[in-house]
């Protein structure tokens, strides 16, 4: 599967933005999906995840209340809305897909990556 994320740009403080993630190739309702985001010099930083019929959600404790991910397995496309953004969201946020099962919170579960969106927010 290709995934390739948009939807990324500059916001300010306490805005929002939703990325997309456009998945093409094999059926979509078969892979766990993903958000991850990454800041230079740092590890790459689990966001959200979710199964793959989207009936649980997961998500990192810093963006929780506050990002919300969803799908719509008829556009093959995932989605992470992002409300009340923060300086420190401020990342590359990438998409992941896994193969037949849910999403985790390790980069090394996922089989394959969107190209990242960049997310600035600014203070």
């Amino acid at each position: 599967v290709q995934l390739r994320a948009s939807g990324g740009g500059l916001v300010q403080a306490g805005g929002s933005l939703r990325l997309s993630c456009a998945a093409s190739g094999r059926t979509f309702s078969n892979y766990g999906m993903g958000w991850f985001r990454q800041v230079p010099g740092k590890e790459r930083e689990f966001v959200s995840a979710m199964t793959l019929r989207g009936t649980s959600t997961y998500y990192a404790d810093s963006v929780k209340g506050r990002f919300t991910i969803s799908r719509d397995n008829a556009k093959n496309t995932v989605y992470l809305q992002m409300n009340s953004l923060k300086p420190e969201d401020t990342a590359v946020y990438y998409c992941a897909a896994v193969w037949g099962k849910s999403g985790g919170y390790w980069p090394n579960e996922y089989d394959y990556w969107g190209q990242g969106t960049l997310v600035t927010v600014s203070s």
